[in-house]
């Protein structure tokens, strides 16, 4: 794949990415929304659009024949308490906060899990991840700027949950097949998290719009681009860029949302970007 191209396309996920918690917290800001029926409705937007995406690639007909071979009920449960999580958190983080403590978790999280494996660190790497949770740490601490502790601790379980299914996922097959499998195996749990959220459920036509764009473009269309394009990065290459989601989302925030980026924020992102950089960048 050319060079320009691979630079376009990894931009324009990083974007994706980032819209997902501009628009989660968009929606959820003004009400126009409840939580569960953005969950579901994200999902089940996803899952439409990347099963067009795979029934367009390779017809209709093996679509129907392979998705229940795609994916599996683990990685679908991991997804949907990623979604969900997200979701419910934005009630009360800002775009910026949330998208940081997610990135945090995920990230912290898929280090941890290479330690596990048996990875060695270095010390620059012990130093970076020292860093990256104290960061986080400082984060969370009781404070007259700090985000709501159950707010937070559901977007860390989103992270951790995310992370899951991002190890999973690897080396699984074919992505986008792999994709829209979970996301379909989601809706069963979509459909139980509206029918117990039945009587607080509340949307209207713009909410509605924000939860489908996150789903069928953020989304569906952002990790079909994200897979198109991984294949032409390093593994480190992939991961260090990432780092410039929490930044686009809290930049995009402050622009489209009017949200302010208090200076606990703006120290913290250092530290767990800073802290997530200096670990990755170590491995090369």
């Amino acid at each position: 794949m050319p060079v320009w191209k691979v630079v376009s396309l990894t931009c324009l996920a990083l974007l994706a990415f980032a819209g997902n918690s501009l628009l989660c917290r968009a929606a959820l800001l003004n009400g126009t929304i409840d939580p569960a029926s953005f969950t579901s409705l994200r999902l089940l937007s996803g899952a439409v659009t990347l099963a067009l995406l795979v029934a367009l690639r390779a017809g209709l007909a093996p679509l129907v024949a392979r998705a229940k071979l795609s994916g599996s009920w683990l990685s679908a449960l991991a997804l949907f308490v990623y979604a969900a999580g997200f979701s419910f958190s934005y009630l009360q983080l800002t775009t910026a906060t949330g998208a940081l403590i997610l990135f945090g978790a995920v990230q912290i999280s898929m280090i941890g899990y290479g330690f596990y494996r048996g990875e060695r660190f270095s010390l620059p790497q012990w130093a970076g991840l020292l860093l990256a949770g104290a960061g986080l740490l400082a984060l969370l601490l009781p404070g007259a700027s700090a985000p709501p502790l159950l707010a937070a601790v559901l977007m860390l379980g989103a992270g951790v949950a995310w992370a899951l299914y991002s190890i999973r996922g690897k080396g699984a097959g074919d992505p986008l097949l792999q994709t829209a499998g979970n996301f379909i195996r989601t809706l069963p749990l979509c459909l139980l998290l509206s029918l117990w959220y039945w009587q607080a459920q509340s949307f209207e036509a713009v909410g509605v719009v924000y939860a489908v764009v996150s789903g069928a473009v953020t989304s569906g269309l952002g990790y079909a681009l994200w897979y198109a394009v991984l294949p032409s990065l390093k593994a480190t290459t992939a991961a260090t860029v990432q780092l410039s989601v929490p930044v686009i989302a809290a930049f995009a925030a402050v622009l489209f949302l009017q949200e302010a980026i208090s200076l606990r924020l703006a120290l913290a992102s250092c530290a767990v970007l800073g802290g997530v950089g200096l670990v990755l960048r170590s491995k090369t």
